[in-house]
């Protein structure tokens, strides 16, 4: 598939990446969906936890988790670099664990505390085993591209198996389920699902790693590269000080704006998704909605995928995403006008589901962007690091998910016995359909605002700074 590890450096982005980087990301779909569809289900349902101990094991997974999230960037950037490269290597080298680790999120082993802090310790370490790849896979398209169109190609390639994996799942996710209730009984089921979607992660991850062959320095390459250039500063009498993960941090004030304004569609995806089945529920008096609109919004998710690149190219991907942010903002406050009208409503914000995933697709290439500017201006290379931290606002995403639709609950005035007997009241239909429209919009109108004043990184600009780097290599 490519030249040998240790060949020549390859030029351009190869045909087997421009088609098929992402089936990893297919994959990481599937296995994620379990998770966020079924874990709270098993917990209940399966595992027979009462309610506080679910709410306890949850939340203490995905706080650690979110703390976690800033530190597999420094993990590639400051380890010695493997065989493969400082990058690459991490692709083939911990996802094998993850369906081992993962599986265990989904079985309960023994009792009583036993079983609680098992269950707590897989999704800790599963999570912690399947990021530092996801992170490596990132970087990876920094390494490949050498101009913003390349960059934005692969994130575009990215997405759109993303985007397939999302649409896919709804159909095989449930079936795969079914099939091994029958097979190992519904108490191991879930866990054999997860053994099963974390295995083909992996296995799509290691047709990345064959795919980015000859993309990146191997181990040896880059250790005996920065040996001469250690000599080198030694003999000029120069030496860092060290500090220069730091430095690139201090120094890049765009990718703070990046990242704040990067919260926005996170606040948009896990609020919207997360209130929808109450909407259709409580406000559209029909639940079977919720599939026809995640089917929808999914569908139209890989059409902005692919339209992604295209538009990138034409607006360029900061642009773009400033425009797509408030897109979201004007057809959500349109939802909620409509929001009687439950076809409206799909229709409305299934089109900002469209517009988020463009925003998706854009984000990878975008913190390259911000790679390349740190780059540029300290000397030193940190992809690992900055396209790591896009996993903070994802994270933040997830924990406000909670708290935000919770409050919406509240001020809308829910109340479980009072529905459960059909009764809504006009409050609690405006003030659910204020969480999936309003609150969102208002996110996503901030997030633009952030973009245009805080990310002022242009397409000539990073032109310049990559073209820049090329010299002084």
């Amino acid at each position: 598939m490519g030249d040998s590890d240790g060949g020549k450096k390859r030029n351009g982005i190869s045909r087997s990446l421009k088609r098929f980087f992402g089936v990893g990301d297919f994959g990481f779909s599937f296995m994620t969906n379990i998770e966020t569809y079924y874990f709270t289900y098993f917990l209940t349902n399966i595992a027979e936890f009462s309610l506080p101990i679910v709410t306890m094991i949850t939340t203490i997974a995905s706080v650690v988790d979110a703390a976690l999230s800033w530190i597999y960037g420094v993990i590639l950037d400051t380890f010695k670099p493997m065989k493969w490269g400082r990058y690459r290597s991490w692709l083939v080298v911990i996802p094998w664990l993850v369906p081992f680790l993962y599986a265990f999120q989904f079985v309960r082993v023994g009792s009583g505390t036993a079983a609680v802090v098992i269950i707590i310790a897989a999704t800790i370490t599963s999570h912690i085993a399947w990021n530092i790849p996801f992170v490596a896979n990132i970087s990876m398209i920094n390494m490949a591209s050498k101009t913003p169109e390349d960059r934005m190609a692969l994130s575009s390639s990215r997405a759109i198996w993303q985007s397939l994996g999302r649409v896919f799942y709804s159909y095989v996710g449930p079936a795969v389920v079914a099939v091994m209730t029958g097979i190992v009984g519904e108490k191991n089921s879930y866990g054999a699902t997860a053994f099963a979607f974390a295995a083909l992660m992996a296995a799509g991850y290691f047709a990345h790693f064959k795919m980015f062959e000859g993309y990146e320095e191997t181990g040896a390459q880059e250790i005996e590269r920065m040996r001469r250039e250690l000599t080198e500063k030694k003999a000029r009498g120069r030496q860092d000080k060290g500090n220069g993960l730091l430095k690139c941090l201090t120094t890049n004030p765009y990718l703070l704006g990046l990242t704040v304004a990067d919260l926005a569609k996170y606040i948009y995806s896990f609020v919207a998704s997360g209130i929808a089945v109450y909407y259709f529920t409580y406000v559209a008096h029909n639940k079977d909605l919720t599939a026809t609109f995640i089917l929808i919004s999914s569908l139209l998710g890989v059409a902005a995928s692919y339209l992604s690149k295209t538009a990138a190219k034409k607006f360029s991907a900061r642009n773009t995403v400033i425009y797509a942010y408030l897109a979201m903002a004007v057809v959500l406050v349109l939802g909620f006008l409509f929001y009687r009208q439950p076809w409206a409503v799909i229709i409305l914000v299934s089109l900002a589901q469209f517009f988020c995933t463009m925003t998706n697709a854009c984000g990878p290439a975008l913190y390259a962007d911000c790679a390349i500017y740190s780059e540029y201006k300290t000397g030193k290379n940190a992809t690992g690091l900055i396209m790591g931290l896009s996993n903070i606002p994802l994270k933040i995403g997830v924990v406000s998910r909670g708290i935000l639709i919770s409050a919406c609950l509240a001020i809308a005035g829910f109340n479980l016995e009072t529905v459960e007997k059909g009764i809504t009241s006009p409050q609690l239909e405006r003030g659910i359909s204020m969480g999936f429209t309003i609150i969102p919009a208002i996110a996503v109108a901030l997030g633009a605002v952030i973009m245009i004043f805080g990310f002022r990184l242009t397409r000539d600009k990073i032109e310049k700074y990559s073209a820049e780097l090329e010299k002084r290599k």
